[in-house]
């Protein structure tokens, strides 16, 4: 599965590349170091909150977008959670004579749970 951190560094690279602007212009602006910020896009390092603000700052571009391009393209490589089934109320008759498939019936995925609530 994909990094948040590489997909972020990726999209802040495509932004800087698009800009023709060098890793040295784009640092300097930002406040942060050379080799810091070229870690940060091959998504070696976890950037602060701070750092990308103001990265993007250096860059134009509003953290909201970035963030919203980067939970876009999330969304269509993410796989889908496997459901997770969960015991919902066991039939107050269960007891020594309850079968083990009578026990498996009363539990459906928590999604079911949840949209009947």
């Amino acid at each position: 599965m994909a990094v948040l951190r590489t997909l972020l560094g990726q999209a802040l690279r495509t932004t800087r590349l698009s800009q023709e602007r060098t890793l040295r212009e784009v640092s300097s602006a930002a406040r942060v170091s050379l080799g810091y910020l070229s870690e940060v896009e091959r998504g070696q390092k976890e950037a602060s909150s701070e750092l990308l603000a103001s990265i993007c700052r250096a860059l134009g571009v509003r953290l909201s977008d970035v963030l919203r391009d980067v939970s876009e393209t999330l969304s269509v490589i993410e796989p889908e959670p496997a459901p997770v089934l969960v015991p919902v109320a066991v039939p107050a008759m269960a007891g020594p004579g309850t079968t083990a498939a009578e026990l498996r019936s009363v539990r459906r995925p928590v999604r079911d749970v949840v949209a009947a609530a």
